[in-house]
C-alpha cells in the first residue's frame, strides 16, 4: 500500500475555493540556508514531493523522510505544514516543516527534531 492510495479527510481550507496554493508535485531544492549545494545534493538531487492527499517524501544530503501535512491559513497567507519521519545516515530522525509558494517558488523552513533547522527554496519540476 503506497502513500498515493491512502485516502484522507480534507481540511476545510483544502476543500475551500479560497485556497490558491498549489503545492502538489515534485520540487527540486535549489538552495538551503544551513547547508551548501555540495551537501544537500551529495546523494542525488534534493527534492520535496507532495501528493494530492498531502502525503509525500523529501530528501536532502543523507536525510530522507516521509511527510504528512495540511494547508493552513495564517492571516492572509496560506502555508503547508507537515511533520516528517525518516532517517539521517540510517539513524532515525523526525521533525517538522512549513512552506509557502512565493512568486511560483517554494520557500520553507525544515526543522530536525532536537537538531538543526534551515530555510530552503525549491522550484517545481513536475506537477
Amino acid at each position: 500500500c503506497g502513500l498515493a492510495s491512502i485516502k484522507r479527510p480534507n481540511s476545510s481550507l483544502t476543500d475551500s475555493k479560497e485556497s490558491k496554493m498549489n503545492i502538489v508535485g515534485l520540487w527540486h531544492i535549489i538552495e538551503m540556508e544551513a547547508w551548501s549545494e555540495d551537501y544537500f545534493n551529495v546523494d542525488g538531487q534534493a527534492y520535496v514531493e507532495i501528493q494530492e492527499n498531502h502525503l509525500g517524501y523529501f530528501k536532502f544530503g543523507y536525510v530522507t523522510g516521509q511527510l504528512d501535512g495540511n494547508l493552513e491559513k495564517v492571516g492572509r497567507q496560506e502555508r503547508f505544514i507537515f511533520s516528517w519521519d525518516g532517517a539521517d545516515e540510517m539513524e532515525p530522525m523526525s521533525g517538522a516543516v512549513w512552506l509557502s509558494i512565493v512568486r511560483g517558488k517554494m520557500e520553507g523552513m525544515i526543522k530536525l527534531h532536537l537538531g538543526d533547522n534551515s530555510l530552503f527554496w525549491a522550484e517545481r519540476v513536475r506537477w
